[in-house]
């Protein structure tokens, strides 16, 4: 994504920031030298993601426009998409969204995975709340 797309979406996420948040559960799997984050976003939500600093595997199941950096592309059933380092996009669910996003890495832990794919660390869902947070690490 260029600068300015980025630019884009930080402004729409300052605006939604001032409007009541959405709560969801975050699915953490670490399993295979795979790092799997689930996010379940309820219909007619917008949502704005960190800047990921790393290539990904998204899947996207479920209705969905997505701001791409590019243009506005609409999402519909099930999508295995390549997602590019570098991106900040913004996701409006049409109906209820599920996203998984995966990417090889050889961590420990959920704080290891999450440092290794973005520095906005500090806008993620917060792990204290144990209740939003689902954990699987093996040591496989």
């Amino acid at each position: 994504m260029s600068a300015s797309a980025i630019d884009v979406v930080r402004a729409v996420e300052s605006e939604h920031r001032k409007l009541e948040q959405v709560s969801f559960v975050t699915e953490h799997t670490i399993h295979g030298g795979i790092y799997l984050r689930t996010v379940r976003i309820p219909k007619d939500a917008i949502i704005t993601g960190v800047l990921v600093k790393v290539a990904t595997n998204l899947i996207v199941v479920g209705d969905a426009i997505v701001f791409t950096g590019y243009e506005t592309v609409r999402v519909t059933g099930y999508a295995t998409l390549p997602a590019s380092a570098g991106r900040k996009q913004i996701f409006r669910a049409i109906s209820e969204l599920i996203l998984t996003m995966s990417f090889p890495c050889d961590v420990k832990t959920v704080a290891e995975a999450e440092a290794l794919f973005t520095d906005e660390v500090s806008l993620l869902p917060s792990l204290a709340d144990v209740d939003r947070h689902r954990i699987i690490i093996t040591g496989e």
